[in-house]
């Protein structure tokens, strides 16, 4: 008995230990990680300030081009793939938009170098601000920070309609206090409630309009399509996914599965769809019909774009552009209307609000 009560106290003892310890190693990891992000971000800005400047002191544009690529491939073969002319450019552009290395390293705490990568090409310099003090405060993924700019977060929050020199004295009370006033937070005209959900309901709510316009669309079309249903649930592992838009095509024998992005194609929208597609082929397709096709609609700032893919044995491949669909290029222009109707019915009912 007196055994097994020892054998019981060092089983206790060790559990309390190794839970500690596992603690400490938790511990020191996420500060060794943090020491090197910041590191790694303030090479690649030192990085960019230094090419800038060799660039800056030779007016001619080609000798920038050719220093750049010079010295990727030396850096390449050195120090690998992270200093491929694309980084460089990156780094580049990262010293131009940030000039000081005090706001870089207090950011660089926080955020990675994707992050900031995020950031660069972004057209004003206060929305940018906005975006990395919005991932400071809140801890936001590079997913979330994308998924925000897309959806055109800043533009909607009743911070962007102040004039310029509000905004920056709102931006260095958040960056001073932390604290979020109600700039930040108030949609024109919606709140943020505190899980954050109103926010995508709005976003919602335009994806509905521009799938209702679409849809009435492909249905008057009259080339075999019939409606079967908007945001088709399905699951998948015990998680519920939903399909924008499903169609059946009398003349391709086929389901066409529909699915809308708000932003810029992502690869990862491809894996999504194949995900779609193998549930639609092996829950829903009939024996007689062809495999799903699938199509995504991305309603990047810069243009609309349509991805037609198809299910086939060996996976999910780009399909020829088919008869039966409507033409692409008209595809691509009702797509760009329903998203500037939809928007403007949005930006008119926040206006009488």
């Amino acid at each position: 008995m007196g055994m097994s009560k020892a054998s019981a106290a060092v089983n206790d003892l060790s559990a309390g230990l190794l839970k500690d310890i596992r603690a400490l190693i938790k511990e020191a990891r996420q500060q060794t990680a943090a020491a090197v992000n910041v590191g790694l971000t303030l090479l690649y800005w030192r990085m960019g300030q230094r090419i800038h400047a060799e660039m800056l002191g030779n007016e001619r544009a080609t000798y920038g081009e050719q220093i750049v690529a010079t010295l990727s491939r030396q850096l390449v073969a050195e120090y690998g793939r992270s200093f491929g002319v694309k980084n460089l450019r990156h780094m580049m552009r990262f010293a131009d938009v940030y000039p000081e290395e005090k706001i870089v390293y207090a950011l660089s705490r926080q955020l990675s170098w994707t992050h900031f990568r995020s950031l660069l090409y972004l057209d004003k310099p206060l929305q940018r601000d906005f975006y990395a003090e919005m991932c400071r405060i809140e801890g936001w993924s590079t997913r979330t920070l994308r998924e925000r700019i897309d959806s055109m977060l800043y533009e909607r929050t009743a911070l962007s309609k102040k004039p310029d020199e509000l905004i920056e004295q709102e931006l260095a009370t958040l960056r001073t206090t932390g604290d979020l006033s109600l700039p930040f937070v108030l949609k024109d005209p919606y709140v943020l409630d505190f899980l954050g959900l109103q926010d995508r309901y709005l976003e919602k709510d335009l994806e509905d309009a521009i799938l209702r316009e679409l849809e009435t669309f492909i249905l008057e079309l009259g080339t075999g399509f019939s409606f079967i249903a908007r945001q088709k649930r399905i699951q998948l592992d015990n998680d519920d996914f939903y399909i924008d838009l499903l169609f059946y095509n009398r003349k391709l024998k086929r389901l066409v599965a529909i699915d809308l992005k708000l932003g810029d194609f992502k690869a990862e929208y491809k894996g999504q769809m194949e995900l779609y597609l193998r549930w639609l082929d092996r829950h829903e397709r009939e024996a007689d019909e062809q495999t799903p096709l699938g199509i995504i609609l991305c309603t990047g700032k810069k243009q609309e774009q349509i991805e037609l893919l198809e299910l086939d044995k060996t996976g999910i491949h780009v399909a020829e552009y088919l008869t039966v669909l409507p033409p692409r290029e008209e595809f691509e222009q009702r797509l760009h209307l329903a998203i500037t109707q939809s928007r403007a019915r949005f930006e008119n009912r926040e206006g009488e609000a």
